[in-house]
């Protein structure tokens, strides 16, 4: 964590300096604003959290709840989430508060005793094999608290209005702010009353029965399955050996899919209630939790559960469904989206593939940065049109695989023809439910392929994947992608050529080299970090720029470095240390991220957009394909100037 470029500070360093530049936030909900997000689910806190990294944009974010969600019904967090959380500032604390899922075991009927239930394979979690994050399961509230303290702490300020209910909008182009908003006081001493508040732009992150998504005409595409679902969080005394491992479990009388949770005791449990009725019209959803109880009694067969209490339980029926579009702009129209939707209500599912929470965050991941950039002036509107095209085929996909297992974790008995086919499916599927199969394809902010030969280990549209690297200054080994924070820059990852420095013999940093010529070129006139970064702002307050070495860091001599990657920042204009790297093992580290993620040793430059995709890959000569670029996404900010030393 870096801190102090703000002058000395005392108390906790993740309350940001907001001095200067943070909102002034009223009390009340004003009449006009920049962005109304509505509910503070997922999403929408995420975006909040985002947002709050924008402090001249006015942001405010509504809740019909009277105060902060109590008992969340999402738990299930993918490594993908906890990366996430890593770029929020918050991922060893949650870390150590959830429960780590390190094996999913897998019963079946006893081919013997068919009754019985008899483990039938044992399967080490997928997020070992793929990623330096966990798979964690903890409560949803806890989530959104995280992301709430990083929304306050943030330089923004933002915090939820609690009690105010949406109740319709609609949009006039002509206006500064075009959406007008209907909302009503649903809670405290102005409860009944309503009002009309105006924004620039809306996101709806109001659930599956959005009332933002109705209000733009957007439709919910698919269909309830005739499969109906009991879960409860239960505290329980029990027989059944894995209680405290991940399970699913196929019997004669159905099936259940077994999540222990967060603080030791604590579980979660799908229990099979069977087909449901053409003519049931919901009636399922009524079962009684002493039926559900019964029901995972019968299925757990010869183990029972003793339940001692039951914290929260619900029915469900599976659903998947795909809104048909995720903003207000339909194909004939020519101006860019002013609403859009996010997390359930744009896609449904079921839940035990554990994605709903996950793949919500991503939404209001994927939207925030671009809505700050825009209306901060950095990017023209039609940025914003990349929100819907990116998001949408990702949901459809999520519906897809959603589709497959909740079947899978369906059939009976007799439809199982290989015992390990579960298990199979599971580990053979891994990096979808991880989050890591996201690749969004060519567009004003993804290049197309045409230099991925030189960095094989950052697919184009897929998320930047991490590699331990050495930063030079202190010799310290670091996660080159920890450190790119969720504040809203872009990354720009300059990997140094042989000549700048393979081995201890090589030619040092500062001489001459391929990476040498590329940094003079990104402090020159015409140079993208110059053009795009607003006058007075810090000079890497848009584009991060930052060097990898191959030689070892204490061969990089760093008074021979390019003043580039030494930026003066903050209002005392101190050097930052923390942007030069060194790939090369050492005593701390194995890797080398030029082998790690196939680099080409003759140098490359790989480009991270603010939601941590890799957006571009390029040679280090090719300084003016690189500009064309960022000029496809930014507008001009100020007159063409020299990086001072």
């Amino acid at each position: 964590m870096q801190f102090h470029h703000h002058g000395y500070v005392s108390g906790d360093p993740r309350v940001q300096d907001a001095a200067g530049t943070g909102m002034d936030r009223p009390a009340d909900l004003p009449d006009e604003m920049d962005v109304l997000v509505v509910g503070s689910g997922p999403a929408g806190m995420l975006l909040a959290a985002q947002m709050s990294q924008f402090p001249g944009v006015t942001t405010r974010i509504i809740e019909r709840r009277d105060g902060r969600l109590v008992l969340g019904q999402a738990d299930g967090i993918q490594p993908r989430s906890v990366e996430t959380f890593q770029a929020f500032g918050f991922a060893e604390r949650i870390v150590a508060e959830a429960y780590n899922i390190a094996w999913m075991n897998f019963w079946g009927p006893d081919p013997e005793n068919p009754r019985n239930i008899v483990r039938t394979a044992r399967t080490e979690d997928y997020a070992f094999k793929i990623s330096e994050f966990p798979h964690l399961i903890v409560n949803q509230a806890r989530v959104l608290d995280y992301f709430a303290e990083a929304a306050a702490k943030g330089p923004g300020r933002i915090v939820p209005d609690y009690g105010i209910e949406f109740v319709g909008l609609t949009v006039d182009e002509e206006r500064e702010h075009p959406v007008e908003v209907r909302v009503k006081y649903v809670t405290g001493e102005r409860a009944g009353e309503e009002r009309t508040v105006r924004a620039k732009y809306v996101v709806g992150s109001d659930g599956a029965r959005s009332g933002v998504r109705e209000a733009i005409g957007r439709k919910h595409v698919g269909q309830f399955a005739a499969h109906a679902w009991g879960v409860m969080d239960v505290l329980v005394n029990t027989d059944f050996p894995d209680w405290r491992t991940k399970c699913a479990i196929n019997s004669t009388a159905g099936n259940i899919l077994h999540i222990p949770r967060e603080g030791g005791y604590l579980s979660r449990m799908y229990i099979d209630l069977g087909e449901v009725a053409a003519d049931d019209d919901h009636r399922v959803r009524q079962t009684p939790i002493d039926e559900i109880i019964r029901r995972a009694n019968e299925i757990l067969h010869p183990y029972s559960l003793d339940v001692k209490q039951v914290a929260w339980h619900s029915v469900y029926e599976v659903g998947h469904r795909v809104t048909d579009k995720f903003d207000d702009v339909d194909p004939d129209q020519s101006h860019a989206p002013r609403v859009f939707l996010t997390g359930d209500a744009c896609h449904t599912h079921s839940a035990k593939a554990g994605q709903g929470m996950n793949v919500s965050m991503q939404d209001g991941f994927n939207l925030g940065w671009k809505l700050g950039h825009v209306l901060t002036g950095l990017s023209p509107a039609s940025l914003l049109e990349t929100y819907s095209a990116e998001r949408q085929p990702v949901a459809q996909q999520l519906i897809d695989f959603d589709r497959e297992w909740s079947a899978l974790m369906a059939r009976k008995p007799e439809e199982i023809s290989d015992p390990q086919e579960l298990a199979t499916f599971y580990l053979g599927t891994a990096e979808f439910p991880s989050g890591f199969m996201t690749q969004y394809g060519p567009s004003m902010i993804v290049t197309d392929a045409a230099h991925q030969q030189l960095a094989e280990g950052f697919p184009l549209g897929k998320r930047f994947k991490s590699v331990e690297v050495v930063r030079v200054c202190d010799g310290n080994p670091i996660h080159l992608g920890h450190h790119a924070r969720a504040d809203g820059r872009w990354r720009v990852y300059a990997f140094a050529d042989t000549a700048a420095g393979a081995f201890a013999d090589a030619p040092s940093a500062g001489e001459a080299s391929v990476l040498s010529d590329w940094a003079a070129f990104m402090a020159s006139p015409e140079s993208p970090v110059l053009r795009f970064t607003p006058e007075g702002a810090d000079i890497d307050a848009v584009l991060d720029v930052k060097v990898v070495y191959q030689q070892r860091h204490e061969d990089v001599d760093l008074t021979r470095v390019p003043q580039l990657f030494l930026p003066k920042t903050g209002p005392l204009g101190l050097t930052d240390w923390e942007k030069v790297y060194a790939a090369a093992p050492s005593a701390w580290t194995t890797d080398d991220i030029f082998e790690e993620r196939g680099l080409s040793r003759d140098g490359v430059v790989v480009v991270v957009r603010p939601d941590q995709y890799v957006a571009g890959v390029f040679p280090l000569e090719a300084t003016d394909e690189l500009s064309a670029f960022f000029a496809r996404s930014f507008l001009p900010q100020r007159q063409p100037a020299t990086i001072a030393g």
